[in-house]
């Protein structure tokens, strides 16, 4: 096994204030939906939110470690309020998942998130399901790497 590797990652959960964050959000539009996110991720997993680097909201933690020995850890899922998009991270792998990103909305994908140029183009009941599966799917899959997962 290699040997672990201290985390390089900028990206940590800090103290910082998610409602001083939010606040401070210059586009009004983006300020409101983040708003309304919180409470629809703090709603879909019971958690509170946690300001992960300088911009991520997130929900939940993971642990990690790679094969290269890289360790580290992130929110289990979460979003960021930047200025051309809303990023939702969330994991979408499972067949479950991936059925309600297509019934979502208007988003662009990539590997490791959802963009959404406008909160009003997706449903938000949808995404309430859907953070809950990427929330029950991620901590399947992580636990079974033995990644420890955490909901504080």
């Amino acid at each position: 096994m290699a040997k672990t590797k201290q985390s390089s990652t900028k990206t940590h959960a800090t103290k910082a204030s998610v409602t001083t964050y939010v606040a401070a959000v210059e586009n009004e539009r983006r300020r409101e939906e983040a708003r309304i996110l919180v409470k629809a991720f703090s709603k879909a997993t019971g958690w509170q939110a946690t300001m992960w680097g300088s911009s991520i909201i997130g929900f939940g933690r993971y642990g990690y470690t790679y094969d290269s020995g890289h360790a580290g850890e992130m929110c289990l899922v979460g979003f960021s309020p930047r200025k051309g998009a809303v990023s939702l991270y969330l994991h979408t792998k499972s067949p479950e998942a991936a059925a309600l990103v297509d019934r979502l909305g208007k988003v662009r994908r990539s590997a490791g998130c959802l963009y959404v140029a406008k909160l009003e183009d997706i449903d938000l009941d949808v995404l309430g399901e859907l953070i809950k599966t990427s929330v029950a799917s991620a901590t399947k899959e992580f636990t079974a790497k033995g990644w420890p997962v955490s909901h504080a």
